[in-house]
């Protein structure tokens, strides 16, 4: 009983571990570093909105100057006379229907490969994540004789396709590891009350997995509505351009006298959904982000 004592006495006497903190003075360079780096990303995006406000002479004698009075024509100009409204719908169908199809087919083949434990389960993951690394440059020769044999060149839903099949692998990816992290004693409530397999996908596990399906939502949007390379190989119809491929087609089409305030305006148009989606959901990208980083 004594040496149980003592033996109790000697752990409640042990100090409490140290922790290290941060050196003093490491975390001004760190911040100097973030802000130098902030003003680097931002400061073209701002020069280029203001820039949409100019003249074309303001544009060109004084760059850095603000606009002596809003040109607001100049975004009239650039959605109506340089097609950028056409170019911009273009967009609007092409992404959002790649994208519901990425998401569906993606949240699937994750849920799938992280619920389910099968012969060739991880063979089928790493091919995935094999398949993020791929340069796409590499595929578009034998993907154009592809989509031309198959009658999709220039349509709508031949470029949905091919989207949705670049953008499935980070899906597969990302919410692989979210659907990980969910409890399996709900889905296991659920088969017991009489549920099927696809209603407790679609009932219950979809609803859980919302912020990892918001945050791979916005990456899937941001990637594919900046994309410029696939279109530019798989859509040569002028009337079915994207957003990308219109405004490269406007600064080349217009040579020695381009309309740089119109081309500014459409710029910041291309831009508005990017900044528009990343500031309304940017809660939930970081609650999918750590939600799918912690198990």
């Amino acid at each position: 009983m004594t040496v149980t004592r003592e033996r109790a006495a000697a752990v409640a006497a042990r100090p409490a571990p140290v922790r290290r903190g941060r050196r003093p003075g490491t975390a001004f360079p760190v911040h100097l570093a973030m802000l130098a780096w902030a003003v680097v990303t931002a400061l073209p995006l701002l020069w280029a909105v203001v820039s949409s406000f100019k003249t074309d002479d303001e544009i060109l004698n004084e760059p850095w100057s603000l606009p002596a009075a809003p040109q607001f024509d100049n975004w009239s100009r650039a959605w109506t006379q340089a097609s950028i409204g056409r170019y911009f719908l273009n967009s609007v169908v092409v992404v959002g229907g790649a994208l519901v199809l990425t998401m569906l087919l993606g949240s699937l083949v994750a849920y799938a490969l992280a619920r389910y434990e099968f012969r060739g389960n991880r063979f089928i993951y790493y091919t995935f994540v094999a398949a993020m690394f791929f340069p796409v440059f590499l595929a578009l020769v034998p993907l154009f004789f592809v989509v031309q044999q198959l009658g999709l060149l220039g349509t709508y839903h031949g470029l949905i396709l091919v989207y949705a099949a670049y953008a499935v692998p980070f899906t597969v990816f990302f919410l692989h590891a979210f659907f990980r992290t969910l409890p399996g004693e709900v889905a296991e409530a659920a088969f017991i009350d009489g549920c099927s397999h696809g209603g407790v996908f679609f009932r219950v596990m979809l609803p859980m997995a919302r912020p990892g399906l918001v945050a791979v939502g916005i990456f899937n949007f941001l990637g594919l509505w900046n994309q410029y390379l696939l279109p530019l190989v798989l859509n040569p119809d002028p009337d079915r351009y994207v957003l990308a491929q219109g405004l490269a087609a406007l600064s080349v089409s217009q040579g020695y006298r381009s309309d740089w305030s119109g081309l500014f305006a459409g710029l910041t148009i291309a831009m508005l959904p990017v900044l528009v989606a990343y500031v309304a959901f940017q809660r939930h990208i970081r609650a999918g982000m750590t939600a799918g980083a912690v198990k």
